[in-house]
């Protein structure tokens, strides 16, 4: 007699049951892990759009300098973008906010200051004009890319999202 004949045929597999443990375990997984992953993203997007700003002002400030042409810049919260022009015909640049980052205020504040377009110019040879742009993101973390009219560099601050600022 053949020894293997009396052995029970055995099933290899996975239950339905054992199916659905491993896919709720995954979504809870998933549930508890993406507001950390989303507000990291939004970190990241705020750090990027403050350090194009960056880019974006010296690239107007070097123009300005070493082409000797007056430079605008010209700051629209409502479109919230920047953008520059120059004298030099067809030159216009314009920088856009990544989606979830919007400027918030520009600084200096003026008295009247309306939702327009606000504009500075960058003269050849001259001091940079005091500007600051605040952006924030969806989860209220806020920075300031302000022009250090001394040195003529941008430089990035950091604020909590409890800090008001005043000037």
């Amino acid at each position: 007699m053949d020894s293997h004949a009396n052995l029970v045929p055995t099933r290899r597999g996975v239950t339905l049951v054992e199916m659905l443990i491993v896919v709720a375990i995954v979504g809870l997984i998933a549930g508890i892990s993406f507001p950390a992953v989303s507000s990291g993203l939004d970190s990241l997007r705020l750090g990027s759009a403050s350090d194009a700003i960056v880019s974006f002002l010296n690239g107007a400030m070097n123009r300005a300098e070493r082409r000797q042409q007056v430079v605008e810049v010209a700051i629209s919260v409502t479109e919230n973008a920047i953008y520059l022009a120059s004298n030099e015909p067809g030159f216009t640049r314009k920088l856009e906010m990544p989606s979830g980052v919007t400027i918030k205020a520009l600084w200096p504040k003026l008295p009247a200051e309306g939702e327009g377009m606000r504009r500075f110019l960058l003269l050849p040879g001259s001091t940079v004009p005091r500007l600051g742009i605040e952006i924030i993101n969806r989860k209220g973390a806020r920075r300031i890319v302000r022009v250090n009219p001394m040195t003529g560099v941008p430089e990035v601050e950091r604020l909590n999202p409890s800090e008001e600022q005043s000037e």
